[in-house]
């Protein structure tokens, strides 16, 4: 799990408090439960609105992806692809099908599966890229989802501090009351603001960039299973895979894992 997302939310909340507390004030000034019902729920409720009911439950169902999702490590798949090319280079293209059945990657999968069973090179080639195509348009609902209640939010903060202000209207005969009902109409929009920077938009961000990782995963794949079924060297295809990647994404301190595909040859 990459716990950036994670970070920057505790980050951006601690500056926040440490804001209120050196001001001395106290963050339960702006733990109001009316601004926060309103902000939160009228802010779901107009993204449901502008949608439809399969994409907000999309939009749900995604959102923990955007704190717990991993990271693809290139190193990891050029890895496996090159041990599959050299599998397939002394034991034939049928000796995929074994691990076809035992790649956790389901696209992988079915990129071996029909290696194994002779698919043609440009037909798979059309149906990867579809695969590749519809899991792209699926990762952008909820993209566009959280984009948009980023939207949605700091205006129905706003119609919170004018429906808080008209009921400070009402009540300028009490002038003592004045100042703290005035401050409570601006918390509506405080929240509008803090929810769609600190909340929405930074989990549209991450949506999308996981995505794009993921869909640059099965290019990657996609490429080397083909070039494998080619009969490509294993490494030359390496090479060209990694050529392939940007160069930080090759670096890391950690060392990549190694393949989560059997050897037959070890099995046996």
């Amino acid at each position: 799990m990459d716990p950036a997302t994670i970070i920057g939310l505790v980050l951006a909340f601690g500056s926040l408090y440490a804001m209120i507390t050196l001001e001395g004030s106290h963050v339960t000034a702006i733990l109001l439960p009316a601004p926060m019902i309103l902000v939160f729920g009228a802010t779901l409720a107009v993204g449901l609105a502008g949608g439809t009911l399969k994409d907000f439950i999309l939009s749900i169902k995604a959102l923990p992806r955007a704190f717990t999702g991993k990271t693809p490590d290139p190193r990891v798949t050029i890895a496996s692809v090159v041990s599959l090319a050299e599998k397939a280079r002394s034991e034939g293209l049928l000796a995929l099908e074994k691990d076809a059945g035992e790649a956790e990657n389901p696209f992988l999968r079915t990129a071996l599966q029909n290696i194994a069973d002779g698919t043609d090179g440009e037909e798979l080639r059309v149906l990867l890229e579809d695969e590749i195509a519809t899991k792209t348009a699926t990762d952008k609902v909820p993209v566009k989802f959280y984009n948009a209640l980023g939207g949605y939010a700091p205006t129905i903060g706003i119609i919170g501090t004018v429906v808080s202000l008209t009921h400070v209207l009402e009540n300028l005969d009490t002038p003592a009351t004045l100042g703290p009902m005035i401050a409570t109409a601006f918390v509506a929009t405080l929240w509008g603001l803090l929810s769609a920077n600190f909340l929405w938009l930074p989990i549209s961000t991450r949506l999308k960039r996981l995505g794009d990782l993921e869909a640059d995963e099965m290019v990657l794949l996609m490429e080397g299973v083909l070039a494998l079924q080619a009969g490509s060297q294993p490494r030359l295809l390496g090479e060209r895979l990694r050529a392939m990647v940007p160069a930080h994404a090759l670096t890391d301190a950690k060392e990549p894992k190694e393949p989560k595909i059997k050897d037959t040859k070890e099995a046996a």
